[in-house]
């Protein structure tokens, strides 16, 4: 069946291909009692907040601050009352209301996440709470396509956003606010810090699970390690690839199109950055039993984990979400609690220190999103229509105003394996 786009009032976004973004072209069906209903409690939770959100002309609900556009509130109030977060986003992406500060505005929504569904819908969450498809559980075959889904859309895109070392994780800086000058040597930074804590010197068998484009594994080679590398995406591995031959660094740095659970032999370093949201919850105890396996007695593992509150872990832990849907299927951000008692229950690994630098990844993805903006132009040359830009840009937002609010938080964790033998 043919379905038409949407007709688009002024001031709105373009039209949205049918084709390529089926739920965001069309306006769910809602009955008029339940958008009622919906515009009740959303206004509701609104008004209690910091904010200054207008529906259509209407007068502002909220407590001022950061203002919202809700530009078709029919459309909106039907999409949130159906979908809930999953419509609020869609909502974004057709263009259905908007913010002038968007990260502002979402930083609001982040720091109110708790409250903003009353406590007795809370408790039925898994009633009208959409559920993760069973396909995008993180096995082998499960894993491989969630991960291509994200990371092989177009090395040419990350690279229109990144810095020179295609570093897409958190960054440490010296200070507040950060310029994209400073980027890359943040990037240096966080990789340097992390390869000190595993001990990677010369000699150093180190195992690196998660890629990316390859700039830990260049960085440790240089230091004089032996790195393997594993990567479940063609895209960066073709392109870590063609950096290590550059670099002369070919018979350092192996770099293997392979699972986790695939991984063989023993080192003396693993070193794991942002890698653990997408294992999933069901298998946190097989990553933390292969970092254990693949570990000599006497070894260190330093990884670098996205991390939130326990309770809202808990809350969500089912739930299907936006994020899921458009740009991490199959992720799930742990809590530290559940980080250490994983380790604890499933392995010989113990935490000997982790260090929180959740605002450095705020600023991260504040430049990451400054930079994605600047050059619209240049994403849209590479076939990415402006529903896709706009997806793109409500991530790095909603991404930067977890942080900001405290939602969202990032690790680096050493955790290390008694040698029995002494």
């Amino acid at each position: 069946m043919r379905v038409d786009p949407v007709t688009v009032p002024a001031g709105r976004a373009a039209p949205v291909d049918p084709v390529r973004w089926p739920d965001v072209a069309v306006v769910p069906s809602s009955s008029w009692a339940r958008t009622a209903v919906t515009g009740v409690l959303v206004r509701r939770a609104l008004r209690g907040l910091p904010l200054r959100v207008r529906f259509a002309g209407a007068q502002h609900v909220g407590r001022g601050g950061p203002s919202l556009e809700v530009r078709d509130p029919a459309a909106f109030l039907a999409r949130v009352g159906t979908g809930g977060l999953v419509g609020f986003g869609e909502s974004y992406m057709a263009g259905e209301w908007d913010a002038p500060d968007l990260v502002a505005a979402l930083t609001v929504l982040a720091a109110h996440a708790a409250e903003l569904v009353p406590a007795p819908l809370q408790r039925l969450r898994g009633l009208w709470a959409p559920r993760r498809p069973y396909e995008e559980r993180n096995t082998p075959d499960g894993s491989r396509s969630n991960i291509s889904r994200h990371y092989d859309l177009s090395n040419d895109l990350f690279a229109l956003f990144l810095d020179d070392t295609l570093t897409y994780s958190s960054a440490v800086f010296r200070g507040f606010p950060a310029g994209q000058d400073l980027l890359a040597a943040a990037q240096r930074r966080k990789i340097d810090r992390l390869l000190d804590l595993a001990g990677v010197g010369e000699g150093t068998r180190l195992l690196e699970i998660g890629t990316g484009w390859g700039e830990l594994a260049l960085r440790a080679a240089a230091r004089g390690a032996r790195v393997t590398s594993l990567t479940l995406s063609r895209e960066q591995r073709e392109l870590a690839l063609e950096r290590v031959r550059a670099a002369g660094l070919g018979d350092r740095v192996a770099i293997e199109l392979c699972d986790y659970r695939e991984a063989r032999g023993t080192y003396d370093a693993v070193v794991s950055v942002e890698m653990i949201e997408a294992v999933g919850a069901e298998f946190w105890p097989v990553y933390f039993r292969t970092l254990d396996e693949r570990l000599a007695p006497g070894g260190r593992a330093a990884l670098q984990a996205i991390t939130m509150p326990h309770e809202r872990m808990l809350a969500t832990r089912d739930t299907f979400t936006w994020i899921h849907k458009y740009v991490f299927p199959g992720g799930f951000i742990p809590s530290t609690r559940a980080i250490e008692e994983t380790a604890r229950d499933h392995t010989r690994l113990r935490p000997a220190r982790r260090d929180a630098f959740g605002a450095h990844y705020a600023e991260t993805l504040r430049l990451w999103r400054e930079r994605f903006t600047e050059r619209a132009e240049d994403v849209g040359a590479l076939g990415f229509d402006e529903t896709f830009r706009r997806l793109w840009t409500f991530y790095l937002a909603y991404c930067e105003a977890g942080f900001r609010a405290g939602y969202l938080d990032v690790q680096q964790y050493l955790f290390t394996k008694e040698d029995p033998a002494r």
